[in-house]
């Protein structure tokens, strides 16, 4: 069957060369072209809605990378233990500002000597606490607000010693 294909084609080989696609077939080519016309294009809209589309998945990206870069490390991301103790001595300290509070309407010149120190210790702490976001070397800025939450501590611990002696004087000279 391969064999008649060939010999017919070898045969009618001049035949096929010469006539070429028929008038009809060119015909319906052109009617196919004038039908299409130009080149269809993209309407304004749907230019602003790629665009919208870009625009938005951009500022996702943009946004959750800001938010990721936005995130305050904390003492417990570098240092679990000291995190806990940091804990520890907030509550310590805070149970002491409490007691001292209580003394303030007795002395209320001592205390606000007392707080005005406290307070710049507290704005000390405040500032290590924004310089751990930058500092290369966190560790030693967590020791170093550690530090100051032991001394934040130790001065309460003194104020209501020192309170406590002032209130035992007056007890005693008021006698």
């Amino acid at each position: 069957m391969n064999n008649k294909l060939e010999s017919f084609i070898k045969d009618n080989k001049k035949r096929f060369e010469e006539k070429g696609p028929s008038e009809e077939l060119w015909n319906r080519i052109a009617a196919d072209l004038d039908k299409k016309g130009a080149p269809k294009t993209i309407k304004l809209y749907r230019w602003m809605s790629v665009a919208a589309v870009l625009i938005l998945g951009i500022g996702i990206y943009f946004g959750y990378s800001y938010r990721s870069l936005d995130k305050n490390i904390e003492v417990a991301d570098i240092n679990p233990t000291l995190a806990k103790k940091e804990v520890r001595f907030a509550s310590m300290i805070e149970e002491k500002r409490d007691s001292l509070s209580n003394y303030a309407k007795a002395n209320p010149e001592l205390y606000q000597e007392f707080t005005t120190d406290l307070s710049r210790l507290d704005r000390d702490y405040e500032d290590l606490k924004k310089k751990l976001q930058t500092s290369v070397n966190r560790e030693m800025v967590v020791k170093a607000m550690m530090k100051n939450r032991e001394i934040q501590l130790q001065i309460l611990t003194q104020q209501l010693s020192i309170i406590t002696q002032v209130d035992a004087y007056k007890k005693d000279s008021s006698l």
